[in-house]
């Protein structure tokens, strides 16, 4: 196999940071051209993301306060791999279950993004949920605050058109969901 004329030489490579949750990893490279230089990048696990529908076709959602930006934000279920999750289907159906208390009757594959890959190494996975109800215990970790609601799946999309809902993984997965025909 040929190697292409833009890829970059990994001459080292260390972690310069970690927390939980994320490593920011330092890297010599060479360029095509001969430079050597270094190029810094945030390192985390794949994560998925859930579309939750109830028997009633509604979506179920989530509020999350996100220090980060200083604000409750209206999204998703989302949520990284853990070592314990046999496959990505059960690493969602953990993630829907903790964030929501809500349980699925089924999964499908949506849509698998690199959200980030300019900067982050992160994979999201994207799953539809369908048939979930409220059967399960609300588990959220220690970093959590998360308020549950649901809504129509229009009133949803709606909130995206408008930039009410920024969350990007929200907004790409209705996004998506909406672009392919609802399914």
């Amino acid at each position: 196999m040929s190697r292409d004329s833009l890829t970059w030489e990994t001459l080292d490579r260390r972690v310069a940071y970690t927390c939980p949750g994320f490593d920011v990893v330092n890297e010599s490279v060479r360029l095509p051209d001969g430079t050597e230089t270094d190029f810094d990048y945030l390192s985390e696990p794949a994560s998925v993301c859930i579309l939750p529908f109830t028997p009633d076709g509604d979506v179920v959602c989530i509020e999350e306060w996100r220090q980060a930006v200083d604000r409750v934000s209206r999204g998703l279920p989302v949520g990284g791999t853990e070592p314990d999750d046999g496959d990505l289907e059960a690493a969602a159906r953990r993630e829907l279950a903790e964030e929501t208390g809500y349980e699925a009757d089924r999964l499908e594959s949506l849509v698998t993004v690199e959200p980030a890959n300019g900067i982050a190494d992160a994979v999201l996975h994207f799953f539809v949920a369908h048939g979930c109800r409220p059967t399960a215990e609300q588990r959220l970790d220690h970093n959590e605050s998360i308020r549950v609601s649901t809504m129509p799946f229009e009133e949803l999309l709606e909130a995206v058109r408008e930039g009410t809902i920024r969350d990007g993984r929200a907004v790409l997965g209705v996004s998506y969901y909406h672009l392919i025909g609802d399914g």
